[in-house]
């Protein structure tokens, strides 16, 4: 019998999240909604990920901590990647989301986006002062 799990994560803005995971070529949907798992059994979630090839996954935001936790069964995770690397690949893309968003506040546009061959994103950014 599978059960729903609970994954802490440092993911704090809920925007930042959004962008993040449409990058990984998902499609969340926002608000309060009910992620499936095993058997029709379901728990809420602030942002929830429907999956086509498994139980849906979600994101709830614990005030106590201040970030969203992954709430999945994840004794059915069929994903191509291990819910590890899902993980990995999801902080990267938001710590990317989050600073570029932190850059253009700043004034800064971003000159250069590289992708390395071993998936570390190379940035450049610059601003013009009068």
């Amino acid at each position: 019998m599978s059960h729903f799990s609970t994954v802490k994560t440092e993911l704090r803005h809920r925007l930042p999240l959004l962008e993040a995971l449409r990058d990984l070529g998902h499609a969340p949907t926002e608000g309060p909604s009910l992620v499936s798992g095993y058997q029709g059994q379901s728990v809420e979630a602030d942002v929830a990920v429907p999956l086509a090839d498994g139980p849906d996954i979600g994101f709830r935001f614990n005030a106590q901590t201040g970030a969203y936790e992954l709430v999945a069964d994840l004794a059915l995770w069929k994903q191509p990647v291990p819910i590890e690397r899902f993980l990995a690949q999801l902080t990267q893309r938001y710590a990317l989301r989050t600073i570029l968003q932190a850059s253009t506040e700043e004034g800064f546009v971003v000159s250069e986006q590289q992708q390395g061959v071993d998936g570390s994103i190379e940035l450049v950014v610059s601003r013009w002062d009068a």
